[in-house]
């Protein structure tokens, strides 16, 4: 696979990271057809070892997906800036701090735009866990399963 190819497989692969946090937007299958894109013109037994263990980590995120509380953002009051914010922290984090990073980019970049939306520490720390309760939990699941996903093929690309 040239190298255009790979820019382009990773460009699906972001947009399908937004799409996460885009209510409607079915981010976990653009972040698999990426990955099955890549091992079916890259026929190699790392990638096809990527698409299989994709394949079962966003099978069983949708599994969990029933027992995680249902997105509710906009009964809840919750402003869509800061779950996007948290989104982008996530996906910075991850990087940053494999795997755990994405987990902490979310909370603490969801902490940090309540912050500076609200002001207070005591009412960003309660209009966070409204969040979270208002299904930032079923978010951060979905995107930290796309995020172990995205980094397994970056892995594969790069050390494969």
């Amino acid at each position: 696979m040239g190298v255009w190819q790979l820019l382009a497989v990773g460009a699906v692969m972001l947009m399908g990271l937004c799409g996460v946090l885009v209510p409607g937007v079915p981010g976990q299958a653009i972040v698999w057809a990426a990955v099955a894109w890549w091992a079916l013109d890259d026929i190699t037994g790392v990638a096809w070892g990527v698409l299989a263990g994709a394949t079962g980590v966003l099978l069983l995120n949708q599994a969990l997906r029933p027992f995680l509380p249902p997105r509710r953002f906009k009964a809840a009051g919750v402003a869509r800036k800061s779950v996007l914010i948290a989104g982008a922290a996530a996906v910075a984090g991850f990087f940053v701090l494999p795997v755990v990073g994405g987990i902490a980019g979310f909370v603490g970049g969801l902490y940090g735009a309540e912050r500076v939306r609200l002001g207070s520490r005591g009412d960003a720390l309660a209009s966070a866990r409204t969040v979270l309760r208002a299904g930032g939990y079923s978010v951060m699941a979905e995107l930290f399963a796309c995020l172990l996903v995205v980094g397994a093929w970056l892995g594969a690309v790069i050390w494969g």
